[in-house]
């Protein structure tokens, strides 16, 4: 039960970062979005600052999910594809990934104003590029380690980029996959040409 109603405070913050930005995360409100007491939300999150790094955590995870969800639903994909599926993934139409990228958003602008969430947010981007680096491993397995990581740095930056014009209206989920899928493939022949003999 304890785990229901702090999965529901994570949902509902998730929502509310999204519509309302971090500066306009209230714990009332949040709260009351949860159904639940404002007293239970600091009983699972301590502090703001809790529920913001555990809101982290949680669209991670859930990010996560959905992509295994998708990798494993038609059959093994090949590195090129998997490569694709995770990096192309906030630009699908569900909501819920909608509500990630949008979160996702919030979250890594608010770290200007809060400095509290700056280390959370630098290991959560961490992963991710290491995540990227290691599909990339498996897509150019020849190339060198810090050539790896300097392509998924570059493709997971481009990503955020793309996102944050695509959740402003200026650039299609389409076109905004067009574009991703252009630079993996750019990034993978950079790869293939600085390959170890």
């Amino acid at each position: 039960m304890a785990t229901d109603r702090r999965t529901a405070i994570l949902e509902a913050a998730a929502r509310t970062i999204a519509r309302r930005g971090v500066r306009g995360l209230r714990t009332e409100e949040l709260a009351a979005e949860a159904g639940v007491s404002t007293a239970l939300v600091y009983y699972h999150f301590k502090d703001r600052a809790g529920i913001l790094r555990h809101t982290l955590e949680f669209i991670t995870d859930r990010a996560k999910r959905h992509s295994l969800a998708r990798q494993g639903s038609d059959g093994p994909m090949d590195p090129r594809e998997l490569l694709g599926t995770a990096l192309q993934l906030e630009f699908e139409t569900l909501s819920e990934m909608h509500e990630n990228a949008t979160t996702w958003s919030e979250l890594r602008a608010g770290a200007i104003f809060e400095p509290e969430l700056r280390g959370a947010l630098a290991a959560a981007s961490a992963a991710w590029v290491q995540h990227v680096a290691g599909l990339l491993t498996l897509a150019r397995p020849a190339a060198s380690a810090a050539e790896r990581d300097a392509s998924a740095e570059r493709l997971t930056a481009l990503r955020e980029g793309l996102s944050a014009r695509r959740l402003s209206g200026v650039l299609r989920p389409d076109h905004a996959r067009e574009l991703l899928g252009e630079a993996i493939e750019v990034e993978l022949a950079h790869l293939a040409a600085h390959a170890r003999p």
